[in-house]
């Protein structure tokens, strides 16, 4: 599944070819996503230019002067930029021609991504009102983390995974962010002290940012917005490598299921 990095990724890659310019066509040739394509999206966004195109969570926005078009790339989704004409593939179910000749694709073989269009504030969508802080941003640190954990006794690593604790930080990322800070997945959330939660915050950062300057990771269906693909997946220091040696201490790492999810640690290492 595409996460943060990998949409800041696509983010970062079309801009420069999306805004300012005008979208001449829209084409949706599978509407059933995990919501239906808005049956008006064709007219509402053709003859708009798109002002700006941001992120929030992992939803892409592209905001004009009528309406936002909100675009989440659900489990297996991706948009790429086409400089010549090419032939639609098999899974590639909307196309969104802009005035200088550039085609912006989006292409989803399992059809969980979703497209909505908003005439109202789109922060205050039904999908993204509710949303907790960015990581990357200001809001989001060792003291917010320790304030909302008090009391939880889910584990740290499903904590840091809940979108209205915090979005954007997914099951590989997690992995990655408590190795760094030197915390158990299963630890409960609520008994973890202030200290702690700083050194998780600063790693949560540390692991997005890195990711997002490598390109995001490339496990099975992920490449940027330019089509090349992520390449944090070199960098992973726990994430599917149980059995392998810890690179901090040499201990081989262990893998486990919580919460139904893939989960990587080192049992020297975090505790």
């Amino acid at each position: 599944m595409p996460e943060l990095p990998e949409v800041e990724t696509t983010r970062r890659g079309i801009a420069p070819y999306i805004e300012g310019r005008e979208v001449v066509a829209v084409t949706v040739r599978e509407p059933r996503l995990r919501w239906p394509v808005p049956p008006t999206l064709a007219t509402e966004l053709a003859g708009q230019t798109v002002q700006r195109l941001e992120r929030r969570a992992k939803y892409l926005l592209f905001r004009t002067a009528a309406g936002t078009m909100i675009l989440h790339l659900g489990m297996s989704g991706s948009l790429r930029i086409l400089l010549s004409p090419q032939p639609p593939g098999r899974h590639e179910h909307v196309d969104i021609a802009v005035a200088g000749g550039a085609l912006l694709r989006y292409q989803d073989p399992r059809r969980f991504g979703s497209i909505h269009w908003t005439e109202d504030d789109p922060l205050a969508h039904p999908l993204l009102a509710h949303l907790g802080p960015e990581p990357l941003g200001p809001e989001f640190d060792g003291d917010y983390l320790f304030r909302r954990s008090r009391g939880r006794t889910m584990p740290v690593k499903a904590f840091l995974m809940d979108a209205q604790v915090v979005v954007g930080v997914g099951n590989i990322y997690a992995n990655e962010a408590l190795h760094r800070a030197g915390i158990l997945p299963a630890r409960p959330a609520g008994k973890i002290g202030l200290e702690r939660y700083r050194r998780l915050a600063e790693a949560v950062k540390e692991v997005l940012a890195s990711a997002i300057r490598a390109g995001g990771t490339t496990l099975r269906d992920f490449v940027s917005g330019e089509g090349k693909p992520g390449y944090f997946s070199q960098q992973l220091h726990v994430y599917g490598r149980a059995g392998e040696p810890c690179f901090q201490c040499g201990q081989p790492l262990r893998g486990s299921r919580l919460g139904q999810r893939a989960t990587y640690y080192c049992g020297r290492c975090q505790r």
